[in-house]
C-alpha cells in the first residue's frame, strides 16, 4: 500500500478482519472517513488503533461540549506540533461544522475572531494556562488536545505532509467541499461509550476524566502505548523517559544534536526520542537504522507509540485545574 505512509505498508482496509475491521466500520459511521490514514498507519498493532480511536471518538466526536471549539483546541495542539497534516484536517472538519470562515482564518495562520475562539486556540498550543471552558466540559477539551498531541506525533513520524493526494488540500474549494461532504456526519449526536467494546488493553483512567467512558479509552490507549518500551534496553527506554521528563511539556522541541542517542549505537531510542520531542525531524536514514529483522511494522509503530505517549504524559503534567471566565 502507497500513498501518505512514510515507513509501513498497512494492509488494505478492505482486507481488514476482527478488532481493525470493526474500527474501521466506526469510523465509517462516527467520522466519516472509514480508510483515514491516521489510523490505518495504527493498523499492525490493533490495541493502538483501538486505544487511538476510541479516546478520539469519546472525546471529539461524542459528548456534550461544542464540536466546533473542540476542532479550534485540537487545530491549535497541531498548530504548536507543526503537523501540517491535522492542521489541514481540523480546517476541514471546521468547513464540516458549518464555520467556514474560522476554518479558513486558522488555515491562513490568523487568529479566529471570536474572543472564545481565540482563547481555545490559544489553550490548544499552551496547555499549563487556564482552561477557557466549563470544567464540565473539561473531560472532553482535554481529552480531545491529548489525544491529538498523541496523534500529531504518529502522524508527523509515519505519514506524508500531505493530507490528499498530490497536496490537494493547498486549495481552499478542495478544504471546502471536502468539509461539507462530511458535515451530515459532523453534526449527528452520537452516544458516548461505544467504542469502548473494541478496546484491547485496560489501564487506570485520568483524574481529569472524571469517570467518563474518555477516561476508560484514555487507559486504554496509554497502557497500549507503553508496551512498545519493551522494544528498547531498559537503559535505553530510561533515557527516552528521562529526556522527555527534564522538557517542560510546553516549549516546541527544545531537542539539542548532543542530546540525542548516536543513531548507530542507540537506533531505538534515537527513534523514541525523536517521536516524543522532534517527530518532524524522524530521517529515513533513522528509521533504517533500526527497522531490520527481527522488527517489523508493528515494532515500529509500538515504539513510535512509545516516545509519542511519554510526550502527552509530559504535557498531561501541565495541567492547570484553573478555568477563565467564559461568556
Amino acid at each position: 500500500m502507497t500513498g501518505p505512509f512514510r515507513y509501513t505498508s498497512p494492509a488494505p482496509p478492505k482486507s481488514a478482519a476482527g478488532v481493525v475491521a470493526d474500527v474501521y466500520a466506526q469510523l465509517a459511521t462516527d467520522f466519516g472517513i472509514d480508510r483515514a490514514a491516521t489510523f490505518v498507519v495504527l493498523s499492525a498493532a490493533p490495541p493502538l488503533l483501538a486505544g487511538t480511536w476510541a479516546v478520539m471518538r469519546e472525546s471529539l466526536l461524542a459528548g456534550q461540549a461544542s464540536r466546533t471549539g473542540k476542532e479550534v483546541v485540537a487545530a491549535g495542539v497541531s498548530l504548536a506540533n507543526r503537523c501540517p497534516f491535522c492542521v489541514t484536517a481540523h480546517t476541514v472538519l471546521l468547513h464540516a461544522t458549518g464555520d467556514h470562515a474560522l476554518a479558513e482564518r486558522i488555515a491562513r495562520g490568523e487568529q479566529p475572531e471570536d474572543p472564545g475562539h481565540r482563547q481555545l486556540l490559544a489553550w490548544g498550543k499552551d496547555m499549563s494556562t487556564p482552561q477557557p471552558f466549563p470544567s464540565g466540559q473539561a473531560p472532553e477539551y482535554i481529552g480531545t488536545a491529548l489525544v491529538f498531541h498523541f496523534i500529531n506525533r504518529i502522524v508527523s513520524s509515519l505519514l506524508t505532509e500531505d493530507m490528499l493526494p498530490g497536496g490537494a488540500e493547498k486549495y481552499r474549494l478542495v478544504r471546502s467541499v471536502a468539509g461539507r461532504s462530511l458535515a451530515r456526519t459532523v453534526r449527528r449526536e452520537l452516544v458516548p461509550g461505544k467504542s469502548l467494546a473494541l478496546l484491547e488493553t485496560e489501564g487506570p483512567a485520568p483524574e481529569w476524566a472524571a469517570e467518563t467512558p474518555i477516561g476508560t479509552a484514555f487507559g486504554a490507549l496509554r497502557a497500549a502505548a507503553h508496551l512498545g518500551a519493551g522494544l528498547l534496553s531498559d537503559e535505553d527506554a530510561a533515557l527516552v523517559r528521562a529526556s522527555v521528563a527534564a522538557w517542560d511539556g510546553v516549549t516546541p522541541f527544545p531537542l539539542h544534536g548532543e542530546e540525542l542517542p548516536d543513531r548507530a549505537e542507540r537506533p531505538g531510542a534515537r527513534l523514541a526520542l525523536l517521536a516524543a520531542r522532534a517527530p518532524y525531524r524522524i530521517t529515513d536514514e533513522d528509521v533504517a537504522a533500526w527497522l531490520a529483522p527481527p522488527f517489523t511494522d508493528h515494532c515500529l509503530v509500538h515504539l513510535i507509540a512509545f516516545g509519542a505517549i511519554c510526550a502527552v504524559e509530559r504535557i498531561e503534567a501541565t495541567l492547570t485545574t484553573r478555568t477563565e471566565e467564559h461568556a
